[in-house]
């Protein structure tokens, strides 16, 4: 699994794997049922600690993204998509409204958000 860790980022390392499995999963690049590496090996892998990595996986267990089965590994757990989707949703709105809130403050328009927003939303793609 590829998973890049950034030193310079004031992000936690436990952080930083969490969430790109979580984008992983949602992307649907991780599908349900699939098999996760194993925190020793994910650990070895990364260079880190093997608690960072137990870490990560507990709270993508406790988030509902990934499922432990002692024994057998941890596994992409069957998530409703349109949860996730959900999710994903009511962040990109906190997002917005932070951005909407500076904008007013600083008397930028409504068409200047909408044009820095399809700008960046095209250079995703």
């Amino acid at each position: 699994m590829n998973i890049i860790i950034s030193n310079s980022s004031n992000t936690p390392i436990y952080e930083q794997i969490k969430e790109q499995i979580k984008n992983k999963i949602v992307s649907n690049e991780l599908k349900t049922g699939e098999l996760l590496p194993s925190i020793r090996s994910l650990a070895k892998d990364l260079r880190i600690s093997v608690i960072t990595t137990k870490s990560a996986y507990e709270e993508l267990e406790r988030e509902g993204y990934v499922e432990t089965i002692p024994g057998k590994g941890t596994y992409v757990a069957n998530k409703n998509i349109e949860l996730i989707r959900e999710e994903q949703l009511q962040k990109i709105e906190n997002l917005i409204d932070t951005a909407v809130s500076i904008a007013k403050i600083s008397n930028i328009s409504k068409q200047e958000i909408q044009n820095i927003i399809e700008i960046l939303y095209e250079e995703e793609n």
